[in-house]
């Protein structure tokens, strides 16, 4: 499994842009083949800056999804809206503790 994470920090005027778009296209993302979760966080401090959380299959299902005309149509709306670049990075899971 392949975890990412980007985080992304808006315009404040655009946020509610942003979280339309989101709603608009999350159960499309969320079903695409390889993904197996994903998830929107919001900074506890800062309500200009979120980040998707998401689960793949495979670096290779991730890349299919970052190649598809979705990802292109949902990146391209996103990245005008942006107020600093995007971080983005890609992990494996190691462990999970549980109580």
């Amino acid at each position: 499994m392949l975890v990412r994470i980007v985080r992304m920090t808006f315009q404040e005027d655009r946020v509610e842009d942003f979280l339309e778009n989101f709603e608009n296209n999350k159960q499309s993302i969320r079903n695409f083949p390889g993904c197996d979760h994903l998830e929107l966080w919001q900074d506890e401090n800062a309500k200009n800056i979120f980040l998707t959380y998401s689960h793949w299959e495979s670096e290779k299902a991730l890349n299919q999804y970052r190649d598809s005309e979705l990802f292109k149509t949902v990146w391209g709306f996103t990245k005008a809206l942006f107020a600093a670049r995007p971080v983005a990075f890609s992990s494996k899971k190691l462990q999970e503790v549980n109580p």
